[in-house]
């Protein structure tokens, strides 16, 4: 069997790296080989060839068949063209000088197409960096905005939180101020009445005696219906007043916040009594 040019495999589990060999077609692939006249690394875009083109030119014309991939390799590299353009010379088609202007304007067609190639991978690599880019900075200002939005809800919940507590301290404050006026507050009654009219007859002195007992008794007994009579009437006047009083001293306290001052002590208008009794009982004895 003639000899072959073929692909020899190296390289680690998912990169593979070949070795492009000259070796008898009934050896294995991986085995022994005539010569080796290059390598291919099929991993980067455009895949890395290095070639030896004379020595592949040579063993081209010696009459060795390269494998389908390795053809398409050394297509790629112009050694198949190359032999094209030799045998043209051999046949007289073409001179030596005109088949290596015409190898080298294809080689540099081939150059520039490669470096297009290149230029358009790096150029569409950073065009889509530039839009992962992009999207990630939109993601970004969604996630700020979204969390923005959160962090304004949590503040109106505190605030409204806030009023809510300061609500229920205001209540809490007027229901104390209340409880503590209701307890300052004392209801005037009969007894109250009672006791304020039994302190002015304590106090009142007892009068000389210039007329009979019976006369003295009749005109002690109206004294006392008439005193009875102006402390009961005072003794309401006060009750008034100091109801009066206590609902200002209640509005003071609700504007304020501050505990009521207790009720002046009764029994009062003691020193105004008397003198009044006395008037009226001087003209009854003359």
């Amino acid at each position: 069997m003639p000899t072959k040019i073929r692909l020899q495999r190296h390289g680690k589990k998912g990169k593979p790296f070949f070795h492009i060999v000259i070796a008898d077609g009934r050896a294995p692939r991986d085995g022994k080989f005539i010569e080796k006249i290059g390598t291919y690394d099929p991993i980067p875009n455009p895949a890395e060839i290095k070639l030896e083109f004379d020595r592949a030119l040579d063993w081209l014309q010696k009459g060795a068949q390269p494998t389908d991939t390795v053809k398409a390799i050394l297509s790629y590299k112009g050694v198949l063209y190359k032999n094209h353009l030799l045998k043209g010379v051999t046949k007289g088609a073409l001179s030596e000088s005109e088949a290596e202007a015409k190898f080298q304007t294809w080689l540099k067609g081939k150059e520039e197409k490669i470096e297009a190639k290149r230029q358009g991978l790096t150029e569409k690599a950073r065009a889509e960096r530039k839009e992962r880019l992009e999207t990630e900075e939109k993601i970004k200002e969604a996630r700020t905005a979204e969390l923005a939005k959160q962090r304004a809800s949590e503040v109106a919940e505190q605030a409204r939180e806030a009023r809510a507590a300061a609500a229920e301290t205001e209540a809490e404050t007027e229901t104390e101020t209340e409880t503590t006026t209701e307890s300052v507050e004392e209801p005037v009654t009969k007894e109250a009445i009672e006791e304020a009219v039994a302190g002015a007859k304590a106090e009142e002195k007892p009068e000389a005696k210039t007329e009979p007992e019976a006369e003295e008794k009749k005109e002690e007994a109206k004294a006392e219906e008439k005193v009875e009579k102006k402390s009961e009437e005072k003794a309401e006047e006060k009750a008034e007043e100091k109801v009066e009083e206590k609902k200002e001293e209640k509005t003071e306290v609700k504007a304020e916040e501050k505990p009521v001052a207790k009720p002046e002590e009764k029994g009062e208008p003691k020193a105004e009594e008397k003198p009044e009794a006395k008037k009226e009982e001087q003209p009854e004895k003359e």
